[in-house]
């Protein structure tokens, strides 16, 4: 199977694979038909560091 070339350079929504001519309409995109999805991934970044964790300086 060969994949084409064209359209490479727009954005493209990782779940979905559709393909954006801009990355507002990607944002849109993924607030609206995957809501669930990125809610849940934005409040599991608001946790604190894991034990082992070194912080650099």
């Amino acid at each position: 199977m060969v994949l084409s070339m064209v359209d490479q350079h727009k954005p493209k929504c990782y779940l979905c694979n559709e393909t954006f001519e801009n990355i507002e309409e990607l944002r849109k995109h993924q607030e609206v038909t995957h809501k669930e999805f990125i809610e849940y991934h934005k409040s599991s970044h608001e946790h604190s560091s894991a034990p082992g964790d070194v912080t650099v300086f």
